[in-house]
C-alpha cells in the first residue's frame, strides 16, 4: 500500500467524524433530468487516472471539471432505495451547483450490496459505459438516470439482466447487443474490478448506500455523508472539505 492511500486514509477517518451523518431520509420530489442535457446535468469524462484514493477511474463516469478542487466519490447500488431518494432530491441540486460550477467532481462508483441482482446491474452499467464513454458519454447518464426512474423493490426481478437488458434497448445512443456482448465476454473481469473497489471502499467507512466520500485534490481532508441526506448536508461537506 502507497504512502499516498495511508495518508488519505488518515485524513479520512481524522475529519469524517464531523462530517459523518448516518440515516436516510426522503425530502422534496425533484427528478433528475433523463434527458442528460439539462440543469441537473454536466459534463461527463473518462479517464485512465488514478484518485488519490487508489481507485483507478478507467471504469467510472466523471462528472464535471477534471480541474475541480474537490472530489466527491458517489458509491450507489441500482437497487438501493434510498440511492434513489438521494437521486430524486439531493443529487440534482449538488450537480446543479457544486459540479457544475467547478468546485466538485462526481465519481460514479458501484457499490452492489443488496443482493445478486446489484452486481449484475453494476457489470451491465460498466458494460454501458464502456460502450459509450469515447463517443457519447451522455447516453451513459441516460441509462443511469433511466435505471433510478424504473427502480423497483430491492430483490424482486426488476433488475434482471433480461429486464436490465430491456431498458437499455429504449435509452437513445446505448447499443443493448454491445452490452449484453461486453457482459458475456468480459464479465468475469468485470465483477473482480468491481469487488476490488468494493473491497477498498470499505477501508474509507463505507458499509452502505448511499454514501459520498469527499476528498480535497492534493492533500489528506477528507470527509463523508452518508444516506439521502437534504443537499444543505452535501453542499456543506463540500465546502468545509475545500476550505480545510
Amino acid at each position: 500500500m502507497s504512502r499516498l492511500d495511508e495518508t488519505t486514509r488518515r485524513g479520512l477517518l481524522g475529519l469524517a467524524g464531523a462530517l459523518a451523518i448516518t440515516g436516510g431520509a426522503g425530502y422534496g420530489m425533484s427528478k433528475l433530468s433523463t434527458g442528460g442535457d439539462g440543469a441537473s446535468s454536466a459534463p461527463l469524462h473518462h479517464t485512465t487516472e488514478t484518485t488519490s484514493l487508489g481507485l483507478d477511474l478507467d471504469g467510472h463516469p466523471v462528472m464535471g471539471s477534471m480541474d475541480a478542487p474537490v472530489d466527491v466519490y458517489y458509491y450507489t447500488d441500482y437497487q438501493c432505495p434510498f440511492c434513489g431518494r438521494f437521486e430524486q432530491n439531493a443529487l440534482p441540486k449538488l450537480v446543479s451547483n457544486e459540479v457544475s460550477s467547478g468546485t466538485a467532481r462526481l465519481v460514479f462508483v458501484e457499490f452492489p450490496n443488496i443482493g445478486p441482482a446489484s452486481t449484475t446491474a453494476a457489470v451491465l452499467d460498466r458494460c454501458v459505459w464502456r460502450q459509450v464513454r469515447e463517443s457519447d458519454p451522455q447516453a451513459w447518464w441516460r441509462w443511469h438516470t433511466t435505471l433510478f426512474d424504473e427502480q423497483g423493490q430491492p430483490n424482486s426481478g426488476w433488475a434482471s439482466r433480461e429486464n436490465l437488458l430491456g431498458i437499455a434497448e429504449d435509452v437513445d445512443g446505448v447499443d443493448a447487443a454491445a452490452v449484453e456482448a461486453c457482459a458475456d465476454d468480459h464479465g468475469e473481469a468485470i465483477r473482480d474490478s468491481i469487488a476490488a473497489d468494493v473491497e477498498r471502499g470499505k477501508t474509507y467507512g463505507v458499509r452502505a448506500t448511499p454514501t459520498s466520500v469527499f476528498v480535497k485534490r492534493g492533500t489528506e481532508k477528507a470527509g463523508r455523508v452518508v444516506g439521502a441526506q437534504p443537499y444543505s448536508r452535501f453542499q456543506t461537506a463540500v465546502e468545509r472539505i475545500r476550505d480545510a
